[in-house]
């Protein structure tokens, strides 16, 4: 016995908020600007509601040229074999997601981006759930509309960087106070245990004489 689940995610936004974390993993939109001649990576992720559930997933990218009403096959990732299927993109694409079978993360690479790159990648994560009564599928597909620029967006490349910076430093300073508050909890149980130590030992003296 089977079940059949899908899911339809549009990712239109350069910076879009991430989605409620599961067991650590956070739905985070991909960027979709990339520079002509570098490389750019299409962000593609999938979280499972239940962490703890084991499954096995594969994954495929399909692209739609700028003016064409149709969708190419591109990539296809089944743990671990990951397979160009298109021309185009032959000896450009190189998987950037999760390295097992159980992905979450069906994010792709590629190198030397050209203007002929333009348009729009679907990402489509194809999900078995081992559960107790029956295995479940689940289908989750999600879209990327990509630009490509001759030079990068200087404004919102700081941006980004002030963003990260400032995320960083509020990271840093928790886990200073983490740190701080479970070294002073271990030398005030350290403390504690030790002053029960000499009280014990005083009234064992006290006992004895």
């Amino acid at each position: 016995m089977s079940w059949l689940w899908s899911s339809s995610h549009l990712l239109r936004f350069p910076v879009g908020p991430a989605s409620p974390c599961h067991g650590g993993c956070a739905e985070v939109d991909s960027m979709t600007e990339a520079v002509a001649g570098q490389g750019f990576l299409l962000g593609c992720i999938s979280c499972k509601k239940r962490e703890e559930v084991p499954a096995r997933t594969t994954v495929d990218w399909h692209f739609k040229p700028l003016q064409e009403d149709k969708f190419r096959h591109i990539f296809h990732y089944n743990h671990p074999t990951a397979d160009i299927l298109h021309e185009d993109f032959a000896e450009r694409l190189r998987w950037q997601g999760t390295l097992n079978t159980d992905v979450q993360v069906g994010a792709v690479y590629i190198h030397n981006v050209t203007f002929n790159d333009s348009g729009t990648y679907r990402c489509t994560f194809h999900r078995t759930l081992f559960l107790p009564v029956a295995d479940m599928w689940v289908v989750v597909e999600k879209e990327v509309e990509l630009t490509v620029v001759s030079a990068a967006n200087r404004e919102l490349v700081s941006v980004v960087s002030e963003i990260l910076m400032y995320v960083l430093i509020v990271v840093l300073q928790l886990w200073l106070i983490v740190v701080l508050v479970y070294c002073y909890r271990k030398i005030w149980d350290e403390h504690e245990a030790r002053e029960e130590k000499k009280a014990q030992k005083a009234q064992e003296a006290s006992v004895v004489f």
